[in-house]
């Protein structure tokens, strides 16, 4: 059977790519991958394939492509490969400089070579470690400081229990840090790391022991709290479909797609048969760290750019990560020979219950009308190094994508001296400071608001002018709408309550007499606080901005560009943005960051509690009425709840419905 334009990469394909590369390359080097993966079809065709699809006529042929980054010696190549047809389109070497993701492979043979190198295992004796603790590294993207045309890695080291494979390495930092070239795997330089309010350094000297501050089990001295079984169950199996990446549920249809960099995508996302978005995905995510000091000055991390949240995916299980009837999808990235890696269950798809979804009571006669709200969510996790972020696209019965974010895992550490602190970072445990740092998420929206044709606007609530003729009593207030003409961004505005939507202005809503739409309900935040002058800056102007638009154009898909790592500028949105071009009643693509801006506490250690961040992409005129009304009432019957038992702390059949008369 013929894959689907959407289907994610094959092994077929992605050994079929790197056999036309190898057999293509001449010359002493052969190809080293780093990253193979699917293309996204041109939009343009893949909108009639769509359209034909759903009227059951014949479809138009879209050949599959892929794309290859690989190196030759130190030089980065990159190529598109028609698969369907089996030959290579192009294949480019890149300009000197620009360095591809970091392979997963390559970093493992660093991180033996940070303990195994004669200069690292100089610094490491010079420690006089005892027997149960020994050195382990966490490599590094080298991040930027200057123009620097070798592709290197940074290795910050720490210690941890040689007893117990979980050991928390993060609660002791070492204060040496070997650099080395990522390809030739050439030693570069020891960088030794300040501990004080400046730079300082010095000499690494005999570890004296003190207590590791440790997050397992085995090893925190907890003990453990009593926890009752609380099971989600669908005893009639789950109430959604999926025929092979499309999923059906609650009037919702849509393509979910895994992927080496983004984790997955959703396409064509529909509701009650309208479009919705065509293509929706957090595509970047850029942490910049606030310690002033050298080397940490360097630490930015683009965690999908750099590493990929498929290629870091979590391979997921049930009753830990998703709860329920489950449904996983599998991911899959190179190895630098160009064989498939596969990684099983990265993508979670499954219902839930999140309370109440509309209420009413009588008063009168006591009665009420309720139903709860069912959710189907989408979900990856992916660890890049020390830190964990799960990201869930959520749909519920009302035709709202809610785009959420948690984030959890390890801080990243740094060595100070005893009984000394730093105004850039917080003490998390003996000797061992985490920094102050951002997390800014790029999630990239190319809305279809019933069709392709629509306007980025933003409403500003402002009081009416007093004592007029239409306000006398001084308490009106109306809303003022702007419209985005080109691209560029938008400026938040939290005191006129600023919101943003996109709408179709083609399309009129029968009972608002407006054009319909979607809202963007994203609240104020704290953008990157790197200066302009900073090479973080200039390299995540899309972090600068809460929003921006763009006009679509194919294979503009990453907000800081395609080649992130060690870039030394932003070639994505903060160049498209730049362009002298019409995005109203167009085709926009909407870039909404969504910023939080971390502040360690000492409760974050030594791992770090949930914490959520969340965009809602709601209907606003989109529908001419509640479009839930069609969702069943919530009885007591369908939900089957229990009373609690005072008597005996166990449970008891309810006989009560949510639905009878009040007490009021």
């Amino acid at each position: 059977m013929a894959l689907h334009p959407f289907d994610p990469i094959s092994d077929a394909e992605l050994r079929l790519t790197s056999k036309l590369i190898k057999d293509n390359t001449t010359g002493p080097f052969k190809p080293h991958f780093v990253q193979i993966d699917r293309d996204d079809p041109p939009k343009k065709e893949m909108i009639k394939y769509l359209q034909a699809e759903k009227k059951g006529l014949p479809l138009p042929r879209i050949p599959r492509v892929t794309h290859a980054f690989y190196y030759l010696d130190t030089t980065l190549h990159k190529a598109l490969v028609n698969v369907s047809a089996a030959h290579i389109i192009t294949d480019v070497a890149l300009p000197k400089g620009v360095q591809g993701p970091l392979l997963a492979d390559d970093l493992a043979d660093i991180e033996a070579l940070a303990t195994s190198h004669p200069a690292c295992v100089a610094e490491i004796e010079k420690l006089k470690l005892p027997d149960h603790i020994h050195v382990v590294c966490d490599p590094w993207m080298n991040g930027v400081d200057c123009k620097e045309d070798r592709f290197l890695i940074q290795c910050y080291m720490y210690l941890a229990n040689a007893n117990h494979p979980e050991s928390n390495h993060y609660s002791l930092p070492l204060k040496f840090s070997p650099v080395f070239e990522g390809l030739s795997r050439k030693f570069v330089r020891m960088d030794y790391l300040p501990a004080g309010i400046d730079e300082k350094t010095a000499p690494t000297q005999p570890w004296t022991e003190f207590p590791l501050v440790e997050y397992h089990p085995d090893l925190n001295g907890e003990s453990l709290r009593e926890l009752k079984p609380l099971i989600v169950e669908q005893p009639e199996g789950p109430g959604f479909k999926v025929t092979g990446q499309k999923i059906e549920w609650q009037g919702w249809s849509f393509y979910v797609v895994p992927n080496v960099r983004e984790g997955f995508a959703v396409y064509d996302i529909h509701f009650k048969g309208r479009s919705v978005i065509y293509r929706l995905s957090l595509n970047e995510m850029t942490v910049p760290y606030g310690d002033p000091r050298a080397p940490y000055h360097r630490k930015q991390a683009f965690d999908l750019g750099d590493a990929g949240f498929g290629a870091t995916g979590n391979s997921l299980g049930l009753g830990c990560d998703c709860l329920g009837v489950i449904k996983y999808f599998d991911n899959r990235r190179t190895n630098r020979e160009g064989e498939p890696v596969f990684i099983p269950s990265t993508v979670c798809l499954h219902e839930q219950d999140h309370g109440l979804l509309y209420k009413h009571v009588n008063y009168r006669t006591g009665h009420a009308v309720v139903a709860r709200r069912r959710e189907f969510a989408v979900q990856t996790i992916a660890t890049v190094a020390n830190y964990e972020y799960a990201v869930n696209l959520i749909f519920d019965q009302i035709g709202e994508i809610k785009i959420q974010v948690r984030a959890t895992g390890i801080l990243s550490t740094m060595p100070i001296e005893k009984g000394l602190t730093v105004p850039w970072g917080t003490n998390v445990g003996p000797m061992v400071m985490a920094a102050y740092h951002q997390h800014m998420l790029s999630f990239r929206i190319d809305p279809a608001v019933d069709g392709y044709q629509n306007t980025v606007v933003y409403d500003d609530v402002l009081r009416m002018e007093p004592n007029t003729k239409l306000n006398p009593y001084n308490v009106g207030f109306y809303t003022e709408r702007s419209y985005v003409e080109k691209p560029g961004y938008v400026d938040q505005s939290p005191f006129t309550n600023r919101s943003y939507k996109i709408i179709n202005e083609n399309v009129i809503n029968p009972t608002s007499k407006k054009p319909v739409g979607y809202k963007i309900m994203m609240p104020a935040r704290q953008m990157l606080m790197a200066s302009p002058e900073s090479y973080n800056n200039k390299r995540a102007q899309f972090a600068t901005q809460q929003m921006w638009v763009t006009k679509y154009r194919d294979g503009e898909l990453y907000a800081a560009g395609e080649f992130t790592n060690q870039s030394q500028t932003d070639t994505g949105v903060g160049l498209w943005s730049k362009r002298n071009e019409n995005v109203r009643n167009a085709d926009p693509v909407v870039w909404a960051t969504l910023g939080f801006t971390h502040i360690p506490r000492p409760e974050d250690f030594p791992v770090m509690p949930v914490e959520i961040h969340e965009i809602h992409v709601t209907p606003f005129g989109f529908f001419e009425k509640n479009p839930a009304l069609d969702v069943p009432q919530s009885n007591n019957k369908f939900n089957k709840s229990v009373y609690y038992d005072d008597a005996t702390s166990g449970a008891k059949s309810g006989a009560g419905s949510c639905c009878g008369k009040s007490n009021l």
